[in-house]
């Protein structure tokens, strides 16, 4: 007797209120605090993982320190988790403005994007995932996305498309 094969029902989105509650059990996971990699949630509430890189770590470094230097007036943020139209993600370096910080405090994750969200484009990150973080960013209220390659070279984007320079007025220098 052969009874046909019964399909899996696709996952539906959850809401922000379920990914959020979704993001909040994960971070008091110490299974999850315990994976070598960078977590993040997609709109289904499952986790995707990018595997640790030294020279990511390297370029997230100098982005950090570089955005601290030039614009102290805000906060610069690494790993921040930000809610968005596909899951919670988690730019790897941020900068929040004063008024952005007043606004929403630091809570486990921001309801909208901070100002300037930056992500490091690891090999295994696809033009498709860094053009759908790019949009889910400044659909979350980014003014700006900047994808750092792995040779140090910045493409930056606002909510008019790629851009040739920052309306925030800063320049990083040559990553080393």
């Amino acid at each position: 007797m052969n009874a046909p094969a019964a399909r899996a029902q696709p996952k539906a989105r959850l809401s922000r209120a379920e990914l959020k509650a979704r993001w909040l059990a994960l971070a008091n996971d110490p299974l999850v605090a315990a994976i070598p990699f960078k977590v993040e949630l997609n709109e289904k509430g499952s986790i995707e993982v990018t595997p640790a890189n030294n020279r990511h770590g390297v370029l997230q470094a100098f982005v950090s320190s570089e955005l601290t230097r030039l614009m102290p007036h805000g906060t610069t943020i690494t790993e921040c988790a930000v809610e968005t139209q596909i899951g919670v993600r988690v730019p790897d370096v941020a900068w929040a403005s004063p008024d952005f910080i007043a606004r929403h405090g630091l809570p486990s994750t921001f309801p909208g994007a901070p100002e300037l969200c930056i992500e490091i484009v690891s090999p295994t990150s696809s033009k498709i995932e860094m053009r759908e973080k790019t949009a889910a960013y400044l659909a979350a209220g980014a003014r700006e996305v900047w994808l750092v390659a792995e040779d140090g070279s910045v493409e930056m984007f606002d909510a008019s498309g790629r851009i040739d320079a920052s309306s925030f007025g800063i320049a990083l220098a040559p990553a080393r």
